[in-house]
Parts: C-alpha cells; sequence; structure tokens
C-alpha cells in the first residue's frame, strides 16, 4: 500500500501522496493541493520544496555524499576524465571505448567559433566582465544554429550539446585575450579538452608553449567536480527556461547569468577578494580568525562551511590534495597564497571551527588553486561554468525527455494593496 500524508485545513482531511526516491529521500506530494483546497504552499528560497524527481546527482549533505549517476565523486575524480563525466551526466551512463572515441572526437570537430562571432569581441569594452562576455556569445550561438528546424528536435538537442561543451573553452579563452590585448589563439584539435584550453589562454603566437600536465589534470579535476551539484540556482534557472520550450543556448545562457552572482558561482572569487583586504590591512591571520568568531564583528570568512553540507564537502577534500601537489610542483611565490595556506592551518585547528563543522569548502580551494595557475579572479567563475556544463545539459535534457511535462510556473502570495482606486494627475498629492 502506497504511503500518504494527511493535512488538515478547517473541516477537511487531504491525504497526499509521499514520493520516496532510491536513496529513500521522502516527499510530501502537493501537485494537487490547490485543486483540492484552493490553497498553495508557501517556502521562501524552496528550501524544501521539490521542484522535480531527477535521476542524474545525489548529495547527502549530512553525510558528506555527492554521486554523479550513483557513482561517487571520489571515483570519478581518481579514475575519470571530464569528456566521460560530461558523457556520464548527459547520457547517463558511462561510455565504452567506441563510445568515447565518438563522443571526443565529435567535440573536437566543433571547437571553433565563426569567424563574425571574433567581431563581437572588438564592441566589447577591455574591462567587461569574462561573465558577460560569455553570456552574451552563448547567447548569440542562437542566431548562427537557428535554420535547423528540418532535423528531429534530438538530433538538434544532441547536436547543440556537442557544439556548447566544444566552443564554451574557446569563447571563455578568448574573453581572456580579448581582456588582456593579445591575439586571440584558435584550438588545436590535436590536444586534449583541458590541454586545448590552457593552451588558447595561455599561448602567444611569438614563442611555443608547452602545457603544464600537471595544470592539466588540475584543471581535469576542477572541472568534474564543478560539473553537476543536483537543483542549485543556475541548474534549477536551466530547467526552469528549458521548461519554456527555449533552445539550449537559451537555458545555458540563463544558467550562465544565475551561476554568476556571488551567492552562488562567484564564491571562489569572494575569497580572493577577503585574501587580498587581508593583505592590505597588514593585520595577522590570527586577528580575523578571531573577528570571524566575533558574533558583533561583520567579518565573515569566505570558503568556509557549505549550505547543503553539514560535515565536510568531499570535493573539497580532493581539491585539498591536489592543492598541495600543484603548489609544491609550480613552487608558486604569492603572499595572498600564503595567507590562504595559514588561515586553512589555523581554522582546522581551532575548536571553534571544528565544533560547528565550518571546513574550508570547494570555493576556498578553487579559488587557490585558479590563482596558482594564472586564471584571473575576474574568470574563476567562468572557470566554473566550464565545469558546470555537462550537469545543465542534462538536466535540460532531462526535462525534455520527461513524460508530460510542464512549464514551470510558481504560485505567490500577494501582499500589495486591495483593489485601489485610480487617481487623475490633477487630484493627486
Amino acid at each position: 500500500m502506497s504511503e500518504t500524508a494527511e493535512l488538515k485545513l478547517e473541516n477537511q482531511t487531504i491525504e497526499l501522496p509521499v514520493i520516496t526516491g532510491t536513496e529513500n529521500e521522502k516527499a510530501i506530494d502537493v501537485s494537487s493541493l490547490r485543486g483540492k483546497t484552493g490553497y498553495i504552499t508557501l517556502d521562501n528560497g524552496y528550501m524544501n520544496t521539490g521542484a522535480c524527481q531527477s535521476a542524474i546527482t545525489f548529495i547527502d549533505g549530512e553525510q558528506g555524499i555527492l554521486r554523479y549517476r550513483g557513482i561517487p565523486i571520489e571515483v570519478l575524480a581518481e579514475r575519470s576524465s571530464f569528456l566521460e563525466t560530461a558523457y556520464l551526466l548527459i547520457d547517463g551512463k558511462l561510455p565504452n571505448k567506441g563510445e568515447l572515441e565518438n563522443f571526443t572526437n565529435r567535440v573536437r570537430r566543433h571547437t571553433m567559433i565563426h569567424e563574425d562571432i571574433k567581431r563581437f569581441y572588438d564592441g566589447f569594452p577591455k574591462d567587461a566582465h569574462p561573465m558577460a562576455i560569455l553570456a552574451s556569445v552563448v547567447s548569440s550561438l542562437s542566431t548562427f544554429y537557428q535554420h535547423e528546424e528540418a532535423r528531429p528536435e534530438t538530433e538538434q538537442i544532441s547536436l547543440n550539446t556537442i557544439r556548447l561543451l566544444a566552443k564554451l573553452p574557446t569563447i571563455a579563452a578568448f574573453a581572456y585575450k580579448k581582456s588582456i590585448g593579445h591575439p586571440f589563439m584558435y584550438p588545436q584539435n590535436s590536444m586534449s579538452y583541458c590541454e586545448n584550453f590552457l593552451h588558447m589562454m595561455f599561448s602567444t603566437p611569438a614563442e611555443h608553449y608547452e602545457v603544464d600536465p600537471v595544470m592539466v589534470d588540475t584543471l581535469n579535476l576542477l572541472l568534474i567536480l564543478h560539473a553537476d551539484h543536483e537543483q542549485n540556482c543556475s541548474t534549477s534557472t536551466v530547467r526552469m527556461v528549458a521548461s519554456s520550450k527555449a533552445n539550449l543556448f537559451a537555458a545555458i545562457t540563463a544558467g550562465i547569468c544565475a551561476l554568476w552572482g556571488p551567492r552562488h558561482g562567484g564564491a571562489n572569487e569572494e575569497v580572493i577578494d577577503m585574501l587580498l583586504q587581508m593583505r592590505a590591512s597588514g593585520d595577522s591571520v590570527k586577528k580575523y580568525v578571531d573577528m570571524a568568531k566575533d558574533k558583533n564583528s561583520k567579518f565573515k570568512l569566505m570558503g568556509f562551511g557549505h549550505r547543503v553540507y553539514k560535515n565536510f564537502d568531499p570535493r573539497a577534500k580532493i581539491l585539498k590534495a591536489q592543492c598541495d601537489k600543484l603548489l609544491d610542483k609550480l613552487k608558486v611565490s604569492d603572499p595572498l597564497l600564503d595567507i590562504a595556506k595559514e588561515l586553512e592551518e589555523a581554522a582546522l585547528k581551532d575548536p571553534y571551527f571544528i565544533e560547528r563543522k565550518l571546513y574550508p569548502n570547494v570555493d576556498f580551494y578553487s579559488g587557490i588553486i585558479y590563482k596558482a595557475m594564472n586564471i584571473p579572479t575576474r574568470a574563476f567563475t567562468v572557470m566554473f561554468a566550464l565545469g558546470r556544463l555537462p550537469g545543465w545539459i542534462a538536466h535540460a535534457k532531462e526535462y525534455g525527455e520527461e513524460v508530460g511535462n510542464k512549464i514551470n510556473r510558481p504560485r505567490q502570495i500577494y501582499t500589495g494593496p486591495n483593489l485601489s482606486e485610480y487617481i487623475p494627475m490633477d487630484k493627486r498629492g
């Protein structure tokens, strides 16, 4: 017998179905509530609201678990490549050798962007934020691939998926080159996905550039760890826009814009801003740790704790090891990184942080790593978008394949004025 929940309203008792997920997560299905009672549920920020059923990613914040399609993130981080992980998220299974080779080759064949798109960069100010450029150019792709109505919808989505995975690194690298006044470096399809991106970012026509294998491995790891994270702000936005039947480029553009905010993808940028503030003050790390513990202080340590993970962020544990490896290999001398390491050590030993489980999170370590890799601070969120792209695509695809899917249309509780009179202009005070 199916489990139900009872809701009592005035003289009415309503039975609502209980939905149980494969990991025994439970939800009360209120989809019939308004029709039966005239009531709706109110949940500011959707803190307790499930917007969909999804088979893509599982998170257990209490236990520090993150799995893509059932596979633990620790296993993927150790054994997988970013494109293999992308295939897993989007197609729902690990590819065999032939499938992965075909998928990789298709991505390689689409890394170029239309030459006319290069002219867009001439119109952006030199100091334009890279996320603004990324969103603008991705949105523009809709205009270059608008005459494909003859293709079946599934074929269009498949091809646009490949285009996005292939072109986003090129678009991002061109934005960086624009900001520093360097010529664009075209993709080299003989290189791996991560190697190609780093080459477009840091090579010049004037001299040979050798991509460091440790940098490639680190970027591959970062992209995998950011590839999906369930129904976060940007992913929910992608699904919301996809529900209107907008094209994939429009849905991904919306996700990029949602990710841009400092409460979401901009958090690792805030870590570096905090470290800059600490260095400029000349004060000790201990003083800032003490300030973070002081309830009357307005100072907040960025990159510590997590809204979902109440124990530890499994991605942070993986990144910490890679961060140590990268800094040791590069022999980077940077006062900001020195402050970051001192801050990490202080927080991990302090009973206040330990008791509250305020451990360094993925934003803390990714910010340090990108700084060490010479990625500009304002481009950190772009790097996040490169990683999150497969997850966004997977969720848009999952929504599109859902039987009986509906356009998302949240309700509200109106709190404005009651029926009001229109006052003529000459009688207004």
